[in-house]
């Protein structure tokens, strides 16, 4: 029987091209150190041997670089691929660690205290660096990322975490075109929905306690920025119904509408977080002989494909490019990283646990909160976001009182 080829190797190159191991190494690794016409030698020299070249792995443990990003997502794995802004928000950051030539490891988190937490997610996951995309302050997962001592970017939540690089827009202010949008029309009876506020579930009412004590900081904002539009004009928190759901879907959403709605009949417009949501209240009122906008105006916040199909008014965001621009700002935090140890960054391999205090070459000291040492300010960046006003919303049928 035939005997198998063998495959070629690095030596065997070599020695048929008279060159050392480490010419045949750099026409793959670093071709600049080559003529044109050698590299090229080389390279057809390895196909005709069967060589593939050199092995991903071992390169990455050579240069300390594995060629993988972290992305923490305190969601359910199927919500990352359903909810339109993460799906849009993920496509961005895709593209753009695919011209880094780097793939991207979601990390599903538990998003409610009490749930399962399994931090070995993070203290053993083999990447050069980490993305928190919209995590709770209070969430013990960004304590254990922080920990790794890897170049991090937050995007959109926490943002005001110590000496990490930010990535996202001021929700704040952001929502308050289409408030304003809706008091200057006439608008004086206005509820809020809202994406959970905290990692403790609630369904119901918002009180105040609740909204001020609460660690989603992205969900926060947004409801706060739109009570102090509404307070521009008179209108007093305590006179806003806000309703709260934990689940951004489509069952949940639609359930706070019906109750939003029921239970507060006088109302003319209806403030949500969410475009996900206004889409709900826009079926809800649909079902329910509600006509929209002559009897309800509806405002949402994203700016998703089928918030604009269903012309809905909306805060446009650019979420797709906010995922570029995450990983943009990772490429510089990796690059830095490189350059202040002379290597790639060294924590790539997992933690046990069990490190103590010590800080490895390169890196920088952190205090027990995770909190960088250096009083260097991390880069924020802050996207623009546009109002643009659809058919869902109109002056009220019946002027409002106040």
């Amino acid at each position: 029987m035939q005997s198998r080829r063998r495959r070629g190797t690095l030596a065997s190159i070599a020695a048929e091209l008279g060159v050392s191991r480490t010419t045949v190494s750099n026409a793959y690794n670093r071709p600049d150190q080559l003529s044109e016409k050698l590299r090229e030698h080389i390279l057809e020299t390895a196909e005709r041997l069967g060589y593939p070249g050199p092995d991903p792995m071992a390169r990455g443990l050579r240069m300390r670089r594995v060629g993988a990003i972290g992305v923490l997502f305190t969601e359910h794995l199927p919500f990352a691929f359903d909810d339109p802004a993460s799906v849009d928000f993920l496509a961005g950051l895709a593209e753009e660690l695919g011209e880094m030539g780097d793939s991207m490891l979601v990390i599903p988190a538990s998003s409610e205290e009490g749930g399962e937490v399994d931090l070995s997610l993070i203290r053993q996951a083999v990447v050069d660096g980490f993305v928190v995309y919209s995590v709770a302050d209070n969430d013990p997962f960004l304590a254990a990322v922080r920990a790794r001592g890897l170049p991090t970017v937050v995007c959109d939540q926490p943002a005001d975490v110590a000496a990490l690089p930010f990535v996202g827009i001021d929700d704040r202010e952001a929502i308050k075109p289409a408030v304003r949008h809706l008091t200057e029309l006439g608008h004086r009876k206005v509820g809020i929905l809202s994406v959970r506020l905290s990692r403790t579930p609630n369904s119901g009412y918002v009180t105040e306690k609740r909204l001020t004590g609460a660690h989603h900081q992205v969900q926060k904002n947004r409801v706060e920025g739109a009570l102090e539009a509404l307070a521009e004009v008179g209108i007093q928190q305590s006179d806003v119904p806000i309703i709260e759901r934990h689940l951004n879907d489509r069952e949940n959403n639609r359930d706070a509408a019906r109750q939003l709605l029921t239970e507060n009949p006088d109302l003319t417009a209806v403030v949500c977080t969410t475009d996900t949501q206004a889409i709900a209240v826009l079926e809800y009122a649909k079902e329910n002989g509600i006509r929209v906008p002559e009897d309800l105006s509806i405002t949402g916040f994203d700016g998703i494909e089928r918030a604009l199909f269903h012309k809905l008014t909306t805060i446009i965001q650019p979420n797709r490019q906010k995922g570029i621009a995450v990983g943009r700002a990772l490429a510089e935090e990796l690059e830095a990283a490189h350059e202040e140890s002379g290597l790639a960054p060294a924590s790539a391999a997992p933690s046990t646990g069990d490190e103590g205090d010590s800080v490895a070459p390169g890196e920088k000291g952190t205090d027990e909160m995770g909190a960088n040492s250096s009083d260097q300010q991390a880069p924020r960046v802050l996207l623009a976001t546009e109002l643009v006003v659809g058919s869902t919303t109109a002056a009220p049928s019946v002027p409002s009182a106040g």
